[in-house]
């Protein structure tokens, strides 16, 4: 199945898969906020660490296998298969875009 996902979606999902941390932070905000594994990444620098830790950890591929868009709030289901237990696994992925870039991204089962 082949999901349309706007381009700041597509370019993080690209860059994930190449585990290209530079990639992967351009479409985010300045201000942009992750959580993840019950911990919140505010700020370039923050969020910088968390790819560089969860990417050294895990080495995941995101396969894309559906995106709904609520105004601006993308929410995405991804088979994500890596270096942890239970892989392949469904994650769910909540983004939400001002404009082309991701202000907030939310990662659970």
């Amino acid at each position: 199945m082949t999901v349309r996902l706007p381009r700041p979606l597509e370019d993080y999902f690209a860059a994930k898969n190449r585990h290209d941390i530079d990639g992967m932070l351009a479409p985010f905000s300045a201000d942009a906020r992750v959580r993840d594994e019950g911990e919140t990444h505010q700020g370039p620098a923050a969020i910088r660490g968390w790819m560089e830790a969860t990417t050294r950890r895990y080495r995941v591929a995101v396969e894309v296998a559906e995106a709904t868009d609520t105004g601006g709030v993308w929410r995405v289901a991804g088979i994500v298969s890596g270096n942890f237990p239970g892989s392949p696994a469904t994650l769910h992925y909540v983004f939400t875009l001002t404009g082309d870039h991701i202000t907030r991204l939310e990662i659970g089962a």
